[in-house]
């Protein structure tokens, strides 16, 4: 089981870059999650050949919104320069995950490793896959694709979108928590989704403590 370290590591502190770093940050950052929506709406429509031209139709899709890259650490932008790097080894996302009154969709990836959360948000090992009925754990860092959630509140939607169906969560609470209280994350009787990222949203260094955002499965359909 690897939650106690996830609740460790994810998301380490953040510190303001210099404008020029910032902005190839943001490029490649804005691009690299395009690539994975793209391939992801492929295999999920069964349009290969899509998937195969996906470098020339990435400006199909649009950036996703409500994300501020401004406080990304320098080995963040280093991590971000790796994975591009590394871009024919790219996994298939599990799923899409969607904030539509945050304009947030990001592809959900497997782990929770550095370079994994540099290029989306990550399945967190140990919890149910999306579309499961069970407890869904999905990590992100605070100053990258999960900043918006510092915005979420109850009653508001959140969908995984699956290869199989979509999967509709509605807020129930927001909690914080301390780095070692991973019993959010055990299993449960019903299906919920159980986002997690570092607090403050703003701290400079090793945030403290977790942010915890629990939703429960309202509908599922194509």
């Amino acid at each position: 089981m690897k939650r106690p370290a996830l609740f460790e590591r994810v998301a380490r502190g953040a510190g303001l870059l210099p404008v020029a770093v910032f902005t190839i940050a943001s490029v490649q950052g804005a691009v690299s999650s395009r690539l994975e929506i793209v391939r992801y709406q492929a295999a999920r429509t069964g349009y290969q050949a899509a998937a195969q031209s996906a470098t020339s139709v990435e400006d199909q899709v649009p950036a996703p919104a409500g994300v501020d890259f401004t406080l990304w650490s320098e080995g963040r932008i280093r991590s971000y320069q790796d994975s591009r790097a590394e871009e024919g080894c790219r996994p298939q996302a599990l799923a899409l995950l969607e904030i539509p009154r945050l304009g947030l969709t990001v592809p959900v990836l497997e782990g929770t490793d550095e370079l994994t959360l540099d290029r989306g948000v990550g399945h967190i090992e140990g919890t149910a896959l999306p579309g499961e009925c069970d407890n869904v754990g999905i990590a992100g860092h605070r100053d990258g694709f999960f900043r918006v959630l510092k915005d979420v509140t109850e009653g508001d939607t959140i969908a995984l979108v699956t290869l199989w169906g979509t999967m509709r969560y509605t807020v129930e609470d927001m909690r914080i928590v301390e780095p070692e209280e991973i019993q959010v994350l055990d299993p449960t009787s019903a299906p919920v989704l159980t986002l997690v990222t570092c607090y403050p949203f703003y701290y400079v260094g090793n945030a403290p403590a977790r942010y915890v955002v629990r939703a429960r499965l309202t509908s599922e359909g194509q």
